[in-house]
């Protein structure tokens, strides 16, 4: 490719870079706190991403834009140069940078979404490829927008296998509409890098994961403009652009001691800093104006889904598991806006998002065994537009835990679903039963949890969660368990359901899942006895019904059970426990008290209490 740097103007890009470097010392040193010096080692590479032709096209009056390109700051703790480039374009007032890092201002220490330039928030390390990649896929494959995506991650950050896991991902899907740049500077925390600061050794690990490689000085304007014209033509998978820098550049004269990473500069640092970045900037009033994308597509409008009427037999035994892949392939049939997406990392004959998958291909994404990379490339869908509805067991969603955490973060508009929870599962044993999924997304911010507990609420959690903005997480189970509901039966988020009382009631039992039904039949025992106890059916862990739970235990003289198949922290119990604790009531439980077992899944409820026979004798004790 023959160089194009004589229609670039290279000084001038110096010139930004080295403003936004002023800007960055600026802010850091008033805030306190911040990362000046490996700001400064990416000021370059900023500078020609949004100010040169081979950079990025957008509008900067539009950050929002559905056709522009688009930016990711993997490497988060470099936010203020980030603040300090969209001031220099106008979308931030100049003024608004001396606030940086202060409650109430929205320039905080690492992007964060509620910004119109981030998509999703950043800062932990190792997932911001894999986001940019699923943003990119929907470009791509789904919405035929003729995009760019940059990305930026600190070569630190290297040592996450997510981000192989996302080498790995952009290469099968062909996703050349990616740029990734890898800041390679010459500052070790600890010798944090695995592979030391040897670009050559880079080099390899990402040709070797497919990726198209190229090494630049990226310090240099014309290497990082012909890098930018290399990438736009690669083909078949993403371009890595590794770029070696200094940590600090242009800071001082000379180069700066490791005592001042990770902060800001002292006072006589900063002065000297201002001081020599004023004396190389050619032009303070240096400007470039951005290209342009040459059209513009209009993203597609959301319209609520409704599901056909459903035609479950009452009492007949189905999977919840089974229902919630029946309602995603509904969904999918009416789905004329091509926002509803399916995702899996290679359990989806398990979960049941095949039937989507079968229905749909187009809908459907396999992200293999990769969970970690699947919550972010489904968080990247979300970004476009797309419902995402992401499955694997719940034991393996807790591997991805720090991604469920920046969806949250972020109140993406993401749909996880863990199928297999609890020791109903049976022989597969504890490392494959999901028994702390419901402490970790009742923890979310925001987040919608629902524990269906037949084949009918399975299916109305998936219409409501596709219909709710903002992350969710549907509970589902293995067995077979009978329908208890009628097709008709409706749900809301946050209310429960009270399946069996009367007004001599003397407990009432909370509970949800697979325990629903055995709860039922034990009380169908009782109540032959002569005990009338009140069933309710939490439905939705997150927000829990607190009105429903606080009359029934009002009228039940303050006796509650909770039953559920899930460690005794963080579920059912302490969501009910919460939801009373200003009431007169006496909150009991059975839980999995320990690390449970193999075996088939009427022997491990009954070893753990929870079959119809063992609460049946539970609740007799309860009460004697």
């Amino acid at each position: 490719m023959e160089p194009t740097t004589k229609t670039h103007n290279v000084d001038t890009l110096q010139d930004i870079a080295n403003i936004l470097r002023l800007h960055v010392v600026e802010m850091t040193t008033k805030a306190g706190s911040g990362c000046a010096n490996s700001c400064a080692s990416l000021a370059d590479i900023l500078s020609v991403l949004f100010f040169d032709p081979s950079g990025m096209h957008y509008d900067p009056a539009n950050p929002k834009s559905f056709s522009a390109d688009k930016f990711y700051l993997s490497k988060g703790h470099a936010a203020p140069l980030l603040y300090a480039a969209w001031a220099h374009l106008g979308l931030i007032d100049k003024a608004e940078l001396c606030n940086f890092g202060k409650p109430g201002s929205n320039l905080t220490a690492f992007p964060n979404s509620s910004l119109p330039f981030v998509d999703a928030s950043s800062g932990t390390h190792g997932q911001g490829f894999s986001v940019t990649l699923g943003m990119a896929y929907a470009s791509k494959h789904l919405d035929n927008v003729n995009n760019k995506y940059f990305c930026v991650m600190g070569d630190a950050e290297l040592s996450e296998g997510q981000v192989w896991e996302a080498c790995n991902f952009g290469a099968h899907y062909k996703l050349d509409n990616v740029v990734a740049f890898v800041d390679v500077n010459d500052f070790d925390v600890e010798d944090s890098r695995l592979g030391g600061r040897d670009i050559e050794t880079y080099r390899k690990k990402f040709e070797a994961f497919r990726c198209n490689v190229k090494c630049i000085d990226g310090h240099d304007i014309k290497q990082i403009i012909e890098a930018l014209d290399w990438a736009r033509e690669v083909k078949d998978a993403p371009a890595v652009i590794l770029a070696k820098t200094v940590r600090g550049k242009n800071l001082s004269a000379g180069t700066l001691g490791s005592e001042t990473e990770g902060k800001p500069l002292s006072s006589e640092l900063h002065d000297a800093a201002v001081s020599h970045l004023k004396s190389l900037i050619k032009d303070q009033n240096a400007k470039l104006t951005p290209q342009k994308p040459a059209s513009e597509v209009q993203k597609a409008e959301f319209k609520p889904y409704k599901l056909p009427p459903l035609n479950y037999v009452k009492g007949k035994d189905v999977a919840i598991r089974t229902a919630y892949g029946n309602a995603l392939k509904s969904l999918g049939d009416q789905d004329t806006q091509g926002l509803l997406m399916a995702l899996d990392g290679d359990t989806s004959t398990s979960t049941m998002a095949c039937y989507l998958a079968k229905a749909h291909p187009k809908k459907y994404v396999e992200c293999y065994i990769a969970e970690q990379n699947m919550v972010s490339i489904a968080q990247g869908l979300s970004c476009r537009g797309k419902i995402p509805f992401a499955s694997a067991f719940g034991a393996f969603m807790s591997r991805a835990y720090d991604q469920i955490r920046l969806i949250g973060i972020s109140q993406s508009n993401v749909k996880l679903c863990g199928s297999h929870a609890g020791v109903s599962i049976g022989p597969d044993g504890p490392t494959q039963m999901g028994l702390e999924d419901l402490a970790i997304f009742r923890s979310l911010p925001g987040c919608v949890v629902f524990y269906p507990s037949d084949a009918v609420s399975a299916e109305r959690a998936v219409e409501l969660a596709v219909n709710y903005q903002g992350p969710c997480y549907i509970r589902t189970s293995r067995p077979n368990t009978a329908v208890i509901y009628d097709n008709e039966e409706t749900f809301e988020i946050g209310k429960a359901k009270v399946v069996k009382q009367s007004s001599s009631d003397v407990l009432t039992i909370v509970t949800g899942g697979a325990t629903l039904i055995e709860t039922i039949n034990a009380a169908a025992k009782l109540a032959e006895e002569g005990i009338n106890v009140r069933i309710v059916d939490i439905f939705t862990v997150k927000p829990v019904d607190n009105e429903t739970l606080q009359k029934c235990a009002k009228e039940t003289g303050g006796k509650v059970l909770t039953i559920e198949d899930h460690y005794a922290e963080g579920g059912i119990h302490e969501t009910v426990s919460t939801a009373l604790s200003k009431c007169e009531a006496k909150v009991h439980h059975i839980a999995i008290e320990t690390t449970p077992q193999s075996g088939t899944p009427a022997d491990l409820f009954d070893k753990y209490n929870l079959s119809a026979k063992k609460i049946h004798a539970h609740v007799k004790t309860l009460l004697a």
